[in-house]
Order: C-alpha cells, then sequence, then structure tokens
C-alpha cells in the first residue's frame, strides 16, 4: 500500500510560481513512476509530467519549459516546480504512483492562477 498527500497549492498570479509536493508513505516508491495529472472544473483529468529516475522524464506539450518534475528518493517524495503560470492552469493536481502493478492516488491540491 501506498499512501500519497500533495501540498503546495494555492493562489498565485499569472505568471508567478508554486511548488507542489508530493510525500509518499506505507511502502518505498523509490523505483516506481512517478508523475502528475490535473483536473479543471468540468474537464477530464489530464497528464502533465511523469518521473521514473534523471533521464526518463516527460512532460505535457502545455508545460514544457514552464514546469519541472523532481523527486528526493531518500525522502520518498516528488515535487512539480511551477513557473511561468497561466490562468490555464487552474486545476487540481494529483499526485500519482504506478508500483508492482498498482495505482495509487493522492487527494489532490488545489492551483488557481489569476489572470
Amino acid at each position: 500500500q501506498v499512501q500519497l498527500v500533495e501540498s503546495g497549492g494555492g493562489l498565485v498570479q499569472a505568471g508567478g510560481s508554486l511548488r507542489l509536493s508530493c510525500a509518499a508513505s506505507g511502502s518505498n516508491v523509490t523505483v516506481a513512476l512517478m508523475d502528475w495529472y490535473r483536473q479543471a472544473p468540468g474537464k477530464q483529468r489530464e497528464f502533465v509530467a511523469s518521473i521514473i529516475r534523471i533521464g526518463l522524464i516527460n512532460y505535457a506539450e502545455s508545460v514544457k519549459g514552464r514546469f519541472t518534475i523532481s523527486r528526493d528518493n531518500a525522502k520518498n517524495m516528488g515535487y512539480l516546480q511551477m513557473n511561468s503560470l497561466k490562468p490555464e492552469d487552474t486545476a487540481t493536481y494529483y499526485c500519482h504512483v504506478r508500483k508492482a502493478g498498482l495505482d495509487y492516488w493522492g487527494r489532490g491540491t488545489q492551483v488557481t492562477v489569476s489572470s
């Protein structure tokens, strides 16, 4: 079992930055896929970024060059640094881990970007 808790969301003006954190507990997720998804009101949940290890990182086209995903395996933590935020980045952001064929999700953290 893996428990995930996101934090770091909030209200920010367009052009600002936020850093989201994902704390994993219950099981070591060192070699597991960790990624971030987001869901805006009335829209489907969409992929944002994923990381297995340095060199195996992917981003959605909409966030490339603005967001940076990282992880600290020693702390069982994941991060999403979000810069140059836009109003269209407003959504609830979810941390996701896939380990041993099972999917685990956090409850999400709200990010609101004002214009």
